[in-house]
């Protein structure tokens, strides 16, 4: 009796180059057990992510042993259930916080970048992508003779919080990364969100974002990179957002 080897589907090959779910193939008319057995892994790693509670701590602490100064602020959030639900509280610093800043002004006055760290929608992210990012970023800015306020970690915070944090301090530039939405697949991912001269009339078309920030998508020393180009690109036009145009000519010498 003859044997026939079962036919190879093209798409398999395919999947070597992306993590993309392509040629999972089906058992009848259903998922195999294997793909649907990793979906629900995957959507369950990304429930996790967003509702993981965050350790500001940890990512303080990671900061610290680099030899850069943290502060610890806090939004009108009380809780994650809240800060899921009022996605308005999370772009609030609480009062405290803003008269914390406002004493201390006179002592950061006239610094270039204003950077806040917080869970956002993955803490995962944030404790484990933030510090290496900064770790790359922060000797490219200061080559430059950029000077940056301590780096603020900050819980249960909105993109829109690097307004009025900027604001207050009277940044010329802000920028916060932030745990990004979990995809089914990447649980740990970091958006960085910056702004040229932040206040509160600016909008999401004001700002640049670099997004996918971890080992497996953009790697933080790529984004560093990014960022780094994208903040001198910023500082030159007095721009950022849709306004900001990068030339051909790369910022980093």
């Amino acid at each position: 009796m003859l044997q026939t080897q079962p036919k190879t589907d093209p798409w398999v090959g395919l999947t070597r180059f992306t993590p993309a779910r392509i040629a999972l193939g089906r058992a009848g008319a259903s998922w195999r057990t294997e793909t649907l057995l990793a979906f629900r892994l995957a959507h369950a790693q990304a429930r996790d992510a967003v509702w993981r509670p965050f350790d500001p701590n940890t990512v303080q602490h990671q900061l610290q042993q680099l030899g850069y100064d943290t502060v610890s602020l806090s939004t009108k959030t009380q809780s994650r259930a809240e800060f899921l639900k009022r996605p308005d509280l999370g772009r609030s610093l609480s009062e405290e916080s803003r008269q914390f800043l406002k004493q201390n002004l006179t002592a950061w006055a006239g610094r270039h970048l204003a950077v806040l760290v917080s869970d956002g929608l993955s803490s995962l992210a944030a404790e484990t992508q933030a510090a290496p990012v900064l770790a790359k970023l922060f000797p490219l800015l200061a080559q430059a003779g950029w000077t940056m306020f301590p780096v603020f970690v900050v819980p249960y915070a909105r993109v829109k919080l690097q307004d009025e944090i900027g604001a207050l301090l009277g940044a010329q530039n802000a920028l916060a990364l932030l745990g990004e939405r979990p995809g089914l697949g990447s649980p740990d991912s970091l958006g960085a969100y910056l702004t040229w001269q932040p206040r509160p009339d600016k909008t999401d078309a004001d700002r640049n974002c670099v997004s996918n920030i971890r080992p497996e998508g953009l790697a933080p020393a790529e984004a560093a990179q990014k960022l780094a180009q994208l903040l001198f690109h910023s500082q030159e036009q007095r721009c950022s957002g849709i306004s900001l145009k990068e030339s051909p000519r790369s910022a980093i010498h």
